[in-house]
């Protein structure tokens, strides 16, 4: 809860009133396919993604009439070393997880956030949900 969900509005709070202020900027906040569809054995880890899509979502209404842009980026399955660290250091089951198709990577993330990042002023990308 604190990663997912506080720590994205505590940034929200300190960050976004500037933004305001000089009538520019964008809150990005990368959440997971986990926030718009559950899974088993996912109970505390999809509430918290989808906490965070609700509060991604609400704060793209506040800002309504402000130029600053809000954007959701949700990947699904992205093999990163926490793939390992999820699985307390089982680089098997880690690999398992990614059997049988090509895994998202960081790299295919980040450039879907300089894409949204890089639109024209008059362009809001709003959500943008990823698979592999």
């Amino acid at each position: 809860m604190d990663t997912n969900v506080l720590a994205a509005i505590a940034f929200t709070t300190v960050f976004v009133p500037g933004m305001v202020r000089r009538d520019r900027g964008h809150l990005l906040n990368l959440g997971s396919v986990a926030g718009h569809f559950a899974y088993q054995g996912g109970s505390v880890y999809c509430a918290t993604k989808h906490a965070l899509d609700a509060f991604t979502t609400s704060a793209r209404h506040d800002l309504a009439g402000s130029s600053v842009r809000v954007t959701a980026i949700s990947p699904g399955a992205v093999q990163t070393e926490f793939s390992v660290v999820r699985f307390s250091g089982d680089q098997a089951k880690a690999d398992a997880v990614y059997k049988g198709f090509y895994p998202l990577t960081g790299a295919d993330i980040a450039d879907n956030v300089m894409y949204a990042l890089t639109r024209p002023h008059n362009v809001q990308v709003a959500d943008m949900i990823v698979y592999a």
